[in-house]
């Protein structure tokens, strides 16, 4: 069997790297020494996700590496489904989660390059409800016991806050406090309301912390998906498919995967790891929902998200079509909560020592305090399903990694960079 998964896996990247122009048009592809790799370090690559096959960590996966505009590798392992066996192939479409942050901000700072949105702007210019939020502090009385003041906001939730995540908004799923709780208790998502019903629940519940204070992980960006619907007059996937997606050729990105012919293309974990926090298992993108989830809800594959990462490394073009200005790029992959921000790093910082965060992205800000190799100026995020990107603007790469697990997704995202980063020629 894994002989078998072993030649299968061989063959496959023969045909991939022979038929790039296929999956990935802007370039031809390229042997590793002519992307400055080294043709052991990408034996090593391959060494490394095969290992993770082959002894279940997970049932396949698929990757890209881009460099100086030429694809030095691109390969898939195992299967997509393991109910099925189905192989793993480059159309096999992956719920991404988080990596829809990236995507929703871009959309976002099309706006501001609109002239139609700022990032200064209150939210609740453009949703009233979020007026007069209170933040949760929580008390404790003589007897030990807690409870939960609710005092008022020192400024109001700003754009930019949602996009660097300093609303003050949290998620309810990781981390403890009575803010959180409330979140959990709360049941956002109960009866399939929409994204403007969703954020009209959302601004009853308290902030975790003053706005413009804390980065603590949010349901800010789904916010941000309601503030482009309500500048645009459209919905938030309808705004995306016209001004990004399409254009920049992301045809199976979307927040569900409704055309039946493409249903058998979504990639599964193993049955004991689909639980992503808080007891929620993994949704199933067949089952279309009115809530377009800009903060988590996207499905994509490899190819679209590469292109995606590609527009991003050339300063907000592709294909001769320009999505945004480099100043608006360059902007984006600045650290926004560097000192002099008024911004401290919350207890659950996910981004991690060496790096700060910009608008949708994390930025990275020190070559050595990371425990793994990079690039200072690398833009990257993940997602809780097991996928995960990052832009080297230094090297001129971008590396798109493609799976779907919980239990082993930092291990995989931390070894792999360091795996990459070692294929180095130079």
């Amino acid at each position: 069997m894994l002989a078998a998964l072993r030649l299968r896996d061989a063959t496959m990247a023969v045909a991939l790297l022979a038929t790039t122009s296929f999956a990935f048009a802007e370039g031809p592809a390229a042997q590793p020494e002519q992307a400055g790799f080294s043709s052991q370090g990408v034996a090593r690559i391959d060494a490394f996700i095969r290992n993770e096959v082959d002894t279940n960590k997970i049932p396949g996966a698929v990757m890209l590496i881009r460099r100086n505009g030429q694809t030095a590798y691109f390969k898939s392992f195992g299967v997509r489904d393991p109910a099925t066996k189905a192989p793993m192939t480059p159309d096999t479409i992956f719920r991404i989660y988080s990596m829809s942050k990236p995507i929703t901000t871009v959309a976002a700072m099309m706006l501001v390059e609109d002239g139609k949105l700022q990032l200064d702007d209150p939210l609740s210019k453009y949703i009233p409800a979020f007026a007069n939020v209170k933040v949760g502090v929580e008390v404790r009385e003589e007897d030990g016991k807690m409870h939960l003041d609710l005092v008022a906001a020192k400024r109001p939730i700003t754009v930019q806050d949602l996009m660097r995540h300093t609303s003050g908004l949290t998620y309810g799923f990781f981390g403890e406090g009575m803010v959180k709780k409330a979140y959990v208790e709360a049941k956002l998502g109960e009866g399939d309301p929409d994204l403007a019903e969703f954020t009209e629940r959302l601004a009853k519940l308290p902030l975790a912390y003053q706005p413009g204070t804390t980065w603590d992980y949010s349901q800010s960006v789904d916010v941000l998906g309601r503030v482009i619907e309500v500048v645009s007059g459209k919905s938030l996937y309808q705004f995306e498919k016209e001004r990004l997606l399409d254009p920049l050729g992301m045809k199976d990105t979307a927040f569900y995967v409704t055309d039946p012919a493409k249903q058998p293309l979504i990639a599964e974990p193993f049955p004991n790891d689909r639980t992503i926090g808080a007891g929620a298992e993994m949704n199933d993108p067949r089952v279309a929902r009115k809530m377009e989830s800009g903060g988590g809800g996207m499905v994509s594959t490899i190819d679209d998200y590469a292109r995606f990462a590609q527009m991003i490394l050339n300063g907000g073009t592709l294909d001769g079509k320009r999505y945004l200005s480099p100043k608006t790029v360059a902007y984006m992959g600045s650290n926004h909560i560097a000192p002099g921000s008024g911004v401290v790093p919350g207890p659950y910082y996910l981004p991690g020592p060496g790096f700060g965060f910009g608008l949708g992205f994390a930025v990275r800000t020190d070559a050595g305090v990371v425990p793994y190799e990079g690039s200072v100026g690398e833009m990257n995020w993940s997602g809780a399903g097991g996928t995960t990107f990052w832009v080297d603007r230094q090297e001129n790469m971008i590396a798109v990694f493609m799976a779907q697990t919980v239990v082993n997704r930092s291990r995989i995202r931390i070894t792999l960079k360091n795996v990459v980063y070692g294929a180095f020629e130079k």
